[in-house]
């Protein structure tokens, strides 16, 4: 064992002369140390804007939501609340009335928006919409016999409407009875009591309500669309739901913060893991060139490896000098580029070296950046695995010489 690592060494490491292998080599683990570097700062850049469109969003999702499977609404019985009050990773649950209405300020553009009412005092114990908010509060408390209404900043902006203004909405259950009934629609008029500014985050306009005020607009009476929650915890989103699932039974639907975005979350993941492959084709070429080094190094050592035979090395021995050739290329240029990744991740992260275009309209002024070292972990192994792989040939190829034949061939 000693033997072929000192034989590995002498023929990867010789100072003898610098030759055609030594320059593949050289070029192998360049490479090597460049793709791995690469693919730790995209894959931590990645996980920045992950990170960033995450926190964005939890700023109003909750952890856990629970639906109804069939219908809109349902009301919220001791069994739910029972289930729901035995579970101690629970900080905040807040039941909430979700549809969509009409809006209309002054007979001005009419405007189709996602209503939700919400108990004021839960929701803000959950949601972080007041440190959005920059015009007025999260009141919508009834005075002067007008409840209070939130609306976002493109909305307001649309409608033109300010602090104080009034509005009127119209729900679809109120268009229908207005035409079953053959009666004049019923309009809930609001004040408007608040703006906030989340346009990176939600496309379409979302105004809120009192709950007890969303039940009158939609006709609900003591039901509610479902029940939003906000653990103690945020990891253990999966965990709980799964036994809130298992507890309320089929007739409740349970998400995760996860599941309400999916489809971003997903396709996050999926241009992570995409660029992933892509940037291992990097590393893939300088694995090309371990192949074309080593195979040149056994067409030149053939006579030392017939000697190494002929004096008692077995084929695995021959095999093992050449393997570990492969892995001390692939270990040194997995070091090296592993330590200059984190390093640019590093500067990058305090000192905002890469700025964004476009920064300005953003929320955030440069590339983000948050290294996990399971990704650390897939590169590096993946680099590592491939390196050896590329040597499996070579050392194939070397064992299989028999001694007489590089005798004869010398």
């Amino acid at each position: 064992m000693k033997a072929s690592k000192l034989i590995a060494g002498r023929y990867l490491f010789s100072r003898k002369n610098v030759s055609l292998i030594n320059t593949l080599t050289m070029i192998s683990v360049s490479g090597v140390t460049v793709g791995t570097a690469l693919l730790i700062v995209v894959l931590s850049v990645f996980n920045g804007f992950f990170d960033v469109i995450k926190s964005m969003l939890l700023s109003n999702d909750p952890d856990l939501r629970i639906e109804i499977v069939e219908g809109r609404s349902f009301p919220i019985t001791e069994a739910v609340n029972q289930v729901l009050d035995n579970t101690p990773e629970i900080a905040v649950q807040s039941p909430y009335i979700q549809g969509k209405a009409l809006i209309t300020h002054r007979g001005r553009r009419d405007q189709v928006v996602q209503v939700k009412g919400v108990a004021p005092d839960k929701f803000a114990r959950y949601a972080d919409l007041d440190a959005l908010l920059y015009a007025g509060g999260l009141d919508l408390d009834v005075r002067n016999r007008m409840p209070g209404i939130l609306l976002s900043d493109p909305l307001s902006r649309s409608l033109r409407l300010n602090i104080g203004d009034d509005v009127s909405l119209l729900s679809a259950s109120g268009m229908r009875r207005a035409l079953t009934h053959f009666t004049g629609p019923r309009i809930n008029r609001f004040e408007v009591r608040g703006i906030y500014d989340m346009r990176q985050v939600i496309d379409e306009p979302v105004i809120y309500v009192d709950i007890a005020a969303a039940q009158r607009l939609f006709d609900l009476k003591n039901e509610v669309s479902g029940i939003d929650i906000r653990l103690h915890d945020h990891d253990k989103a999966d965990a709980v739901k799964r036994r809130l699932q298992q507890d309320l039974g089929n007739q409740y639907f349970v998400q995760t913060w996860y599941d309400l975005q999916r489809p971003l979350y997903d396709v996050m993941n999926l241009e992570k893991w995409g660029a992933y492959f892509i940037l291992m084709i990097i590393v893939l070429v300088a694995v090309l060139n371990i192949v074309g080094s080593l195979t040149m190094i056994v067409i030149q050592k053939q006579r030392d490896i017939g000697l190494l035979r002929s004096i008692g090395f077995r084929r695995k021995d021959i095999m093992s000098v050449f393997l570990r050739q492969g892995w001390y290329i692939g270990l040194i240029g997995c070091t090296i580029g592993g330590i200059a990744g984190l390093t640019l991740c590093y500067l990058q992260d305090t000192y905002e070296l890469v700025k964004l275009a476009g920064a300005e309209s953003f929320i955030i002024s440069a590339y983000p950046v948050q290294v996990q070292w399971l990704d650390v972990t897939f590169v590096l192994g993946g680099s590592l695995i491939l390196c050896v792989l590329a040597s499996w040939y070579p050392a194939r190829r070397a064992a299989s010489i028999q001694p007489a034949d590089a005798v004869r061939n010398e």
